[in-house]
This record gives C-alpha cells, sequence and structure tokens, in this order.
C-alpha cells in the first residue's frame, strides 16, 4: 500500500490508489462520473506554503471559486486557512464550513450592494476595491449600516502573467484593478471617506503561473507604490499578493514554480514592509488534488479517427472546451496495452465536448475507468447541467478512507424549482 501522505494523482505508483484508496473498488460503489479529492495532498499543500511563510505576518485566503465544496472548505478552516470569496453565496459557503469572518476577503468587480451589506454585516476583514464607484458604493452601504468597511485599492500593474488570454487579470485592458495613478487620486482622497478605511494594497495578475518573472515584475511596482505612499503619509496596513501559482496539467511539460521560491521573491519585492502580507492561492491548493473518475462508454470508429466515448462531458469539466486546456487523462485498469490514438469526447451534443485529440494512450475498451487528472480546481465548481445532466458525485479520500461529500442529483433535484407556467400575473 502507498504512504497516503505521499499519494497524489500525479504519483504513478498511485494508481489505482490514490490517497490509500482503491479506485477500481469505489468506483464499484459510486457510479461514474464522479470528482475525487485526496485530502493528504490538499493538507501537503497548504503545509508547503505555511513552511515556506513562517515568521512572516501572513494569511492565506484559499481562492473559494477554485473548489467550493464544503469538505474542501472545512479541510481549509481546520488548517487555518481562510478564504477569498468573490460572491454572496461563495460568503455563505465559507461562514457555513467555519471559516471565521475576519480570514474573509472580498474580490471581484461586480459587487453588489446587497453583497457588499451582507459581507458588513458578516464582518470580514476586507474588500479588494476594483473600481471608484465600487469605492463609492462601499461608503454609501457601510455609512447606511453605521459600519466602517477596511479596504484595499486592487492595483492593475500592467503586466502580462504569460498565461491564458482568458485567465490573464493583470494587464491594462483586462477589466480588473485600476491603474497606481488612479489608485494615487484615492489615497489623497481618503479623508472624504467617513466609513472606508483604505489601508491595503492588492495586486493579481492571473491564474495558472509557470514563471516567477511576472510575479517579480508585479510585485516590484506594487512596492514602488507602497513606499511612495508611506512616504506621503499612507500608512498601508496590508499588502495583498493575489495568487496565480500555476499546478502540473501535462506530466513532464508543465514545470511548476516552487512555493518557497514564489515566497522568496514577494519577501525579497516587500523588504521592510512591517504590514501584514496576504495570498489568495486556489488552484495551487487543491487542482492536483482532484481527479475525474470516468468510463469508456464505446469506441467509435470513424473514417479517419477513433473516437473514446466517456460518461464524462464538458458539462462536468468545462476546461477542455473553454480554454482549449490539456488534462492528462491514463486508465486505472494498470495493464500493459498496446498503444493507439483517441479523440477523447463525452456524450453532450457539442463538437466542443471534446477532452483531448489526436492523444496518445493505451488501447481502452468499453467499461474500463479512466483518470482525468488535475481537476480538484474549476472542474466540479465550474460544472453545469447542461443536457440535462445531473451535477456529479463528488468524494473525499483520507488515508484509506473515503467520504461522498456531495450526492450525485438526482433528475428530481435537477428541477427543483422549475413548474409550468399556471400561475399568471402582470408587472
Amino acid at each position: 500500500m502507498i504512504d497516503a501522505s505521499h499519494a497524489t494523482p500525479h504519483d504513478s505508483r498511485a494508481a489505482p490508489r490514490i490517497d490509500g484508496v482503491d479506485l477500481q473498488a469505489l468506483a464499484e460503489r459510486i457510479p461514474t462520473p464522479f470528482y475525487a479529492y485526496s485530502a493528504s495532498a490538499i493538507r501537503d499543500r497548504i503545509a508547503s506554503l505555511q513552511r515556506a511563510l513562517q515568521g512572516v505576518d501572513a494569511l492565506i485566503c484559499y481562492a473559494v471559486k477554485a473548489n467550493s465544496s464544503l469538505a474542501v472548505l472545512n479541510l481549509m478552516h481546520e488548517h487555518g486557512v481562510g478564504a477569498d470569496i468573490v460572491s454572496a453565496g461563495e460568503l455563505w459557503r465559507a461562514l457555513r464550513a467555519g471559516i471565521p469572518p475576519e480570514r474573509i476577503v472580498f474580490s471581484g468587480v461586480g459587487k453588489s450592494e446587497e453583497e457588499i451589506a451582507e459581507a458588513l454585516s458578516a464582518k470580514i476583514l476586507r474588500f479588494n476595491v476594483e473600481s471608484h464607484e465600487e469605492l463609492l458604493t462601499l461608503q454609501q452601504v457601510a455609512a447606511s449600516l453605521g459600519i466602517t468597511a477596511r479596504a484595499a485599492v486592487r492595483i492593475n500593474p500592467d503586466v502580462d502573467a504569460l498565461t491564458h488570454a482568458k485567465i490573464s487579470t493583470g494587464k491594462a485592458e483586462n477589466k480588473f484593478g485600476v491603474s497606481i495613478e488612479e489608485a494615487r487620486r484615492w489615497f489623497a482622497e481618503k479623508e472624504a471617506l467617513s466609513h472606508v478605511q483604505l489601508d491595503g494594497l492588492h495586486v493579481h495578475i492571473g491564474s495558472q503561473i509557470l514563471s516567477l518573472d511576472p510575479f517579480r515584475e508585479a510585485f516590484k511596482r506594487v512596492a514602488q507604490f507602497w513606499r511612495e505612499l508611506e512616504a506621503v503619509g499612507h500608512a498601508i496596513a496590508s499588502i495583498d499578493a493575489g495568487g496565480g501559482l500555476g499546478v502540473r496539467y501535462r506530466e513532464g511539460h508543465d514545470h511548476p514554480v516552487d512555493a518557497a521560491a514564489y515566497v522568496a521573491v514577494v519577501r525579497d519585492a516587500l523588504a521592510g514592509f512591517t504590514g501584514r502580507l496576504l495570498f489568495e492561492p486556489g488552484r495551487y491548493l487543491v487542482a492536483e488534488a482532484g481527479v475525474l473518475l470516468t468510463r469508456v462508454i464505446r469506441i467509435k470508429h470513424g473514417e479517419q479517427r477513433k473516437f473514446l466515448v466517456l460518461d464524462s462531458a464538458m458539462n462536468d469539466l468545462q476546461r477542455p472546451s473553454l480554454y482549449d486546456a490539456w488534462h492528462d487523462i491514463v486508465p486505472v485498469h494498470g495493464e500493459t496495452r498496446a498503444m493507439t490514438e483517441y479523440d477523447i469526447v463525452g456524450p453532450v451534443c457539442e463538437t466542443g465536448d471534446t477532452f483531448a485529440r489526436a492523444r496518445a494512450m493505451p488501447e481502452c475498451a468499453a467499461g474500463d475507468l479512466l483518470m482525468i487528472r488535475t481537476t480538484g480546481a474549476y472542474g466540479a465548481s465550474m460544472a453545469s447541467t447542461y443536457n440535462s445532466r445531473p451535477l456529479v458525485a463528488e468524494v473525499l479520500l483520507d488515508r484509506g478512507r473515503y467520504a461522498v461529500v456531495r450526492q450525485r442529483q438526482s433528475f428530481e433535484d435537477m428541477i427543483a424549482g422549475e413548474q409550468p407556467a399556471r400561475h399568471w400575473e402582470t408587472a
């Protein structure tokens, strides 16, 4: 048996086990497709970042959008990790999982007045403010509640994160944050904000970043601005370094940044800063801990290619169709078979329902169990019921044990809240 503390989905020895759990046996008990997450792998990632931050006044706020499972959030809470939220629903989930409000930060460009009010009433740590209009709304809502909101301005440093265009957030043309010039005006006029304490800076340039250079450049620009503000009397209590650390989606191709090297870049850029550092990792903490287990429905032989048709689809895992993202896909049978080439597809009626094209892998047969790796982030959290396919189950694995942490939706669950138009009204 593999040592569960080292059993991650990328450990070739771990197939057909992850975190001490036999995947073939698990898939006999739980109908595929379903997500499985290694608690040990998540703990290891949390610990690696916490070790790198020893001696630093720092708070890790997990980006809930990566995987919003209550079980995953509860695991974060148990290890002292807070939450980075982008909606009232994520606030509700984080609080429900036990994460205290003083470890929650609220990001995002479209916070509504209602969401701001809910977060203020919950007494969260701070807001990462993305526009002047939002700053004025925060002031108005906080004043109406008689509460002083703590806020950080999200800086857009105009740095290319060298990642996919759809997950780049730090370029001038992106919708996130404001220029340093605009932020400078906010601080110059902050005395007019009676119910907003503007005393933080925030930067997040994108996701799935595999080089330290974009981080180095972004933090350099934020550090210059922090020193400028301090020099003219604006005390900065916290600097939020965001997230963005990349993970390994493709074996032998992706080379993620080491957490300690990343933290060293932050320490170097912000040398002399005596306030609190915040970090917002999401993908880094959970992506490699998760797999999507799926079975082969059939092999379809086309005129020019072979299609491997799975029981999972784009509604279960959107990343390949949305980002042309690569995920390693491997059989769980553990047998040595001849290699062949497949287009790996799902049952949804879209050509975009394709996980891989011309992918070389061992020959498969109907009923074979496969795992799609590195699906612990932006898998279940982005899933839908397109084609009226119920949301799949999620399972937490932990040192030889497993627990179903979200039941597969029934058809009745899927249509809850729907009804024929029987009661007509006029507006």
